[in-house]
């Protein structure tokens, strides 16, 4: 019988008017041991009052960072106030299906997994189907997540008890290739994949795929040179890999549907 405690880091800035379907899609879950702890980074709109009904689920826990500190930090927060067996990540503006953590928990324990992940589909912003899924390979590796960060923020999940604790550097952006780096740090770890449609990514306008493409440069290499501690030799190389083989992942991942 699956039955460990799962908990999930849901990060919130500015967000009223997507976090209540974010959460609504974590309470939909038919898999019921779980945890979401929500690390609101000073919001100055009313995302606080949205959260506010949900908190009588004493499985919801609120924090409120003393000051904006940026989507990396308040990740960090979470996974340290985190009791679970399990660690999940859903931003708060994506969803996710209500049999998500039920078959991706499945799935690990009969494969003997301690980190997965599973495709998703797309919405633009106003909620509509883009009608666009995202895979990735059978099992990524040390090897290819320096290629590039085939494993989406709001579909891993990983073995608190086999990766501990893990923190990031706070950077502006693509915090989250980081996090994954330092859990590549552990030997012979490995992401199994899991080809079930779980989650639906929204993509906005602000996000990192609409940014422009020095921005994007940037933060690549932000993430090796800050977060993973790189030379800068070794940052630009990784740099320039990652997009090369982000054109290939569009190519051979993303699939019209």
């Amino acid at each position: 019988m699956i039955d460990g405690l799962v908990s999930i880091i849901m990060p919130a800035w500015n967000c009223a008017q997507f976090i209540a379907e974010s959460i609504q899609s974590v309470c939909n879950q038919t898999y019921p041991h779980w945890e979401l702890l929500i690390v609101d980074d000073c919001s100055t709109d009313d995302t606080f009052e949205v959260i506010r009904p949900f908190l009588e689920d004493t499985r919801i826990r609120y924090f409120k960072n003393e000051k904006n500190s940026r989507a990396a930090y308040s990740r960090n927060r979470g996974v340290r106030e985190a009791q679970g067996e399990w660690i999940a990540f859903l931003d708060s503006d994506d969803l996710w299906v209500p049999e998500k953590l039920e078959k991706q928990l499945a799935f690990m324990h009969e494969n003997g997994y301690t980190f997965s992940y599973h495709s998703f589909v797309k919405m633009d912003e106003a909620g509509q189907p883009l009608h666009v899924r995202v895979s990735g390979p059978a099992c990524v590796d040390k090897r290819l997540i320096y290629r590039y960060d085939y494993i989406g923020q709001l579909t891993m999940m990983y073995s608190a008890k086999a990766f501990g604790l893990v923190q990031v550097n706070v950077i502006s952006r693509n915090e989250d290739y980081g996090f994954r780096l330092q859990l590549f740090r552990q030997p012979g770890a490995e992401c199994h994949f899991l080809n079930e449609d779980l989650a639906i990514y929204r993509l906005r306008k602000q996000s990192l795929s609409h940014v422009q493409f020095s921005k994007q440069l940037k933060s690549h290499y932000d993430v090796f040179r800050t977060c993973d501690g790189q030379s800068v030799p070794a940052s630009l190389w990784y740099t320039a890999w990652n997009m090369f083989f982000g054109l290939m992942k569009k190519l051979r991942y993303e699939k019209k549907f």
